[in-house]
């Protein structure tokens, strides 16, 4: 009788050693980062080369020229910033980048538009507009 128990109970006690001594609270929360000194200097020029690659985007130029902005007085206030308003600048900056201009547009209409002739030759296909 006891072989007949000996494989059950084994697994029943496995079983509970597993769900019983295994289970331990789970603990999540935000961790902050931190920069060693030397990357800190890294990241300000990476986070300002951002920066005045979206200041030379045409759109961004022409309006801090209407506010009457020269290139200099903008160089002097950018390196005049504080580490978050840097920060701050290069995050507000990134939408700008993003958003590419006109001509990648236009090729991809003019590529959708030759893969549409192209697969209606090659179904022997033809549109006719009336």
């Amino acid at each position: 009788m006891i072989s007949r128990l000996r494989k059950p109970l084994l697994a029943l006690g496995i079983a509970i050693y597993l769900s019983c001594l295994f289970v331990s609270p789970a603990l999540a929360g935000m961790v902050g980062t931190m920069t060693s000194q030397g990357s800190s200097s890294a990241l300000r020029q990476d986070e300002i080369s951002r920066i005045q690659t979206a200041l030379e985007t045409k759109m961004v130029a022409e309006k801090l020229k209407a506010y009457g902005l020269t290139p200099g007085e903008i160089e002097q206030k950018l390196q005049g910033l504080s580490d978050g308003q840097i920060h701050m600048l290069a995050q507000a900056s990134d939408p700008i980048l993003a958003g590419g201009d006109a001509l990648g547009v236009v090729i991809a209409i003019l590529v959708i538009v030759l893969l549409v002739v192209l697969i209606l030759k090659l179904s022997d296909k033809t549109v006719v507009v009336k």
